[in-house]
């Protein structure tokens, strides 16, 4: 890295992080993220942590989390995934993506033990370490050597063999759990349940959404063996009441000490209300574990202060254009009913595109209903789904006549931005399907409104020039 700029260098990191493959063996994800922990003196260890799983809302749930602990006066660190411009925004402190002079220093710590490591695993007829174990190994790093007070971790799936599953959860967070990634996860809901309970350690504090009976009955098994408490929602935390607003909602909730009414939450949708419930339970958690309690002032800075980019975020208007990471038909489900309370659209035009190991059909089958015509396209991730493909389940789903096929997310974007600027009453675009469409979706227009900024004031600059030469006199 000598020699480079910091944007050079971090670009380089990104090309070498993310060159690296996913793997089927993920039985020895953590076993690799631990040897590497290893050799840099087990930073881990020194971590106090929130582990956070579930099939949906986990993100969110996250950033409040964070959000409020930084808000009651302590250092934080947060891991989430994936990330929707720069990688460092997967390794947070206190709020902020890890800065790229950082970024650099810890690389040229931490990639011998990666080459370590990796070397080793060939030697062994196994492979190198996956791209999302070595963020991990990075953000555990990160967070001991910044000496945080709490290390807020997403993992990336699953549980129990995740390479975050190296940490020592005090407070384990598991938020509604469904069926998902099936190549992944075996024997339905069973199989996802017993997987995500993995994350729970002796002796932590649980904190739990409402889960299926049979993920409840698994996870109660599981804290039981461990000796770990379980807070559940409903009984010991719960939403009380919610009233929507332009500015996302205003919700009474419930936790084991106390109940705090008129909290706004700057997030749209029933399901951040129950993930801002599960966040402040976890913060509770977390609290009295460090022998303190909530603060109103502070849970009040640290909702206001919450944001989750790409969850019902408008990033355009004229027309509004909404962008959704729904991945699965239960987020599509909490999508479409948000959508209804938080936009009053008289039509919408969905651009959808959908990586390959996602449903979806089931996809496709939630957004019908709200959709007036759909835009399917492809992503340039390597798992997309083929747009043909994608097309062929789209046409089954809507019929023909309600589907267009885009072969860029661009030239998708644009199509539906005209379709409904030609539509009577109040027309929105919809984009969902996947977290990388979402993704390019927001830079395509981050960049379309810096083209538009610097056009404008080349204009101005022009127009002062004219001003400035007529008033000289000849």
């Amino acid at each position: 890295m000598v020699g480079l700029s910091p944007a050079d260098a971090e670009r380089q990191i990104d090309a070498l992080i993310f060159s690296r493959p996913t793997h089927a063996d993920h039985d020895a994800k953590m076993r690799r993220v631990a040897a590497a922990l290893e050799l840099l003196g087990d930073p881990q260890h020194s971590l106090r942590a929130v582990h956070i799983t579930g099939t949906n809302g986990k993100t969110s749930t996250s950033r409040m989390i964070e959000s409020l602990l930084r808000a009651h006066g302590l250092s934080t660190g947060l891991f989430t995934s994936p990330h929707l411009t720069t990688f460092r925004e997967r390794i947070q402190l206190d709020g902020q993506p890890l800065p790229q002079d950082a970024l650099v220093r810890l690389w040229e710590r931490v990639a011998p033990a990666i080459s370590t490591v990796d070397a080793r695993s060939l030697a062994a007829g196994g492979p190198l370490m996956s791209f999302f174990e070595v963020l991990t190994v990075l953000g555990l790093c990160a967070y001991a050597d910044a000496g945080v007070d709490v290390a807020v971790i997403e993992v990336g799936i699953g549980g129990a063999r995740d390479a975050t599953n190296v940490v020592r959860g005090e407070v384990a967070v598991l938020t509604p759990m469904a069926e998902d990634h099936s190549t992944y996860f075996v024997g339905g809901i069973t199989g996802v349940a017993t997987e995500k309970s993995g994350i729970i350690k002796p002796g932590a504090v649980v904190v739990s959404a409402t889960q299926p009976v049979v993920a409840e009955d698994i996870i109660r098994g599981v804290a039981a063996l461990r000796g770990a408490v379980v807070r559940w929602e409903g009984l010991h935390h719960d939403v009380i009441a919610r009233e929507a607003s332009p500015a996302g909602q205003v919700v009474a909730l419930r936790t084991l000490t106390s109940t705090r009414d008129n909290v706004l939450v700057p997030l749209h949708g029933d399901f951040q209300a129950q993930n801002a419930m599960i966040a402040l339970a976890a913060v509770e958690a977390a609290l009295e574990l460090r022998g303190m309690g909530l603060d109103d002032e502070a849970v009040a800075r640290g909702f206001a202060g919450s944001t989750s980019p790409g969850r019902l975020e408008v990033i355009a208007d004229q027309p509004t254009v909404v962008v959704d990471a729904a991945h699965n038909p239960h987020g599509v489900t909490a999508l479409v009913g948000a959508l209804g309370e938080s936009f009053g659209f008289d039509s919408v035009v969905g651009v959808v595109a959908v990586l390959a190991d996602k449903d979806a059909e089931g996809i496709l089958a939630g957004l019908e209903t709200v959709l007036d015509h759909v835009i399917v396209t492809e992503t340039s991730s390597p798992r997309a789904t083929p747009v043909d493909e994608l097309a062929a389940s789209a046409r089954e789903v809507f019929g023909s006549h309600r589907v267009s096929v885009s072969p860029s997310v661009a030239d998708a974007l644009e199509r539906a931005t005209a379709m409904a600027l030609e539509r009577d009453g109040e027309a929105g675009v919809l984009v969902a399907g996947s977290i990388t469409l979402v993704a390019q979706a927001r830079t395509l227009v981050q960049r379309e409104h810096e083209a538009e900024v610097t056009q404008d004031a080349s204009g101005r600059l022009a127009d002062a020039g004219e001003s400035s030469a007529e008033s000289v006199p000849a």
